[in-house]
């Protein structure tokens, strides 16, 4: 489990930067929206997304000179987006150093998984570095540590099953990020699970009698969504 990698999404078009924003926020990254060339430039610098999502036919700087401006300072990874389909089009982004190009409009899961295959490529030795680096995440009086599965609360070890252990370390790792219930079940017990949303339910029920309010943090419900850890 990692912290979520962040995807700025560059389109001039509400509509269709708020559905890409939900595809992506289904996956759980993190999302950043801008509506031109000189605001997706300014995200850039103060965001430091992990992916670009660029559509090319912008207001003023269009995303040819958006990627010029990025590539020049950075090799963070870049799919353009447009409804131009020709050879052309597609060359000319690729020379300007896209990693990828997709045509309007396009399939929602085809998207999704470009977008994590230019990520393993640009990041191919994330996995194999994360297994020796510690997963721990720490707050006042609570410090999880996913590497060897051990809970401190108050300097004490707490004892507790795994799927409780990863469900606090997944939503402390994104502190006041609400997650549903789906989210949760697929991140934690996997796409495949099949049992209910109640699952998860009961495990924060759980959670909240070994950890009571902090002054500091909680695990806050947000009702008719999910939940979320709270920094106070």
């Amino acid at each position: 489990m990692a912290f979520k990698q962040k995807v700025l999404i560059v389109d001039d078009d509400e509509n269709i930067a708020e559905l890409i924003s939900l595809y992506f926020t289904k996956e759980c990254f993190d999302i950043m929206i801008a509506g031109d060339g000189e605001q997706a430039l300014k995200a850039f610098d103060s965001y430091r997304p992990d992916l670009i999502l660029l559509d090319l036919m912008l207001p003023g700087m269009d995303g040819y000179q958006v990627c010029r401006e990025i590539r020049a300072k950075s090799t963070v990874p870049i799919i353009m987006l447009s409804a131009k389909g020709e050879v052309f089009d597609k060359v000319l982004g690729l020379e300007l150093g896209a990693d990828d190009y997709m045509e309007k409009p396009f399939d929602s899961k085809e998207l999704i998984a470009r977008a994590k295959a230019v990520l393993r490529r640009s990041h191919p030795q994330t996995e194999a570095s994360e297994a020796n680096d510690a997963k721990i995440v720490s707050y006042p009086d609570l410090t999880i540590n996913l590497t060897n599965y051990s809970v401190l609360y108050y300097g004490k070890s707490v004892d507790m099953p795994p799927k409780e252990i990863e469900l606090l370390f997944f939503l402390a790792s994104s502190p006041n990020q609400v997650f549903t219930r789906e989210q949760v079940l697929d991140n934690i017990w996997g796409y495949d699970y099949l049992g209910d949303s109640r699952t998860v339910d009961v495990h924060i029920k759980r959670l909240r009698e070994k950890f009571k309010d902090h002054a500091s943090w909680r695990i806050s419900t947000v009702w008719g969504i999910g939940y979320k850890f709270e920094i106070l």
